[in-house]
């Protein structure tokens, strides 16, 4: 039987593994505190830098499930990769405020 940890601290683990995995990139060190970078589209992947505030939305949180299910802890990108259409991720940021 496995245990299941809250998604908010899945979405911890996700974000400190893809930070220790990134590279040296200049891009990866102009964000600023509190927001992180996550990767988002179908084809195409496109950089979004949101706010922390968002990991704590059950529909965001369920969208951390879905990049956990096909990703696992290893993105592509380099970083937290969300599978969504760039069209769905900046509705949901949008609404609560996250760019």
């Amino acid at each position: 039987m496995a245990i299941r940890m809250p998604r908010t601290i899945q979405a911890r683990q996700i974000l400190k593994r893809s930070h220790s995995n990134g590279s040296s990139n200049a891009a990866s060190t102009e964000i600023p505190k509190g927001y992180f970078a996550v990767y988002v589209g179908e084809q195409e992947k496109k950089r979004y830098v949101v706010s922390v505030s968002l990991l704590s939305e059950p529909t965001f949180q369920e969208l951390l499930h879905q990049a956990e299910e096909q990703y696992g802890y290893s993105h592509p990108m380099g970083g937290l990769t969300i599978p969504c259409s760039e069209d769905v991720f900046t509705d949901l940021a949008s609404r609560f405020g996250a760019f």
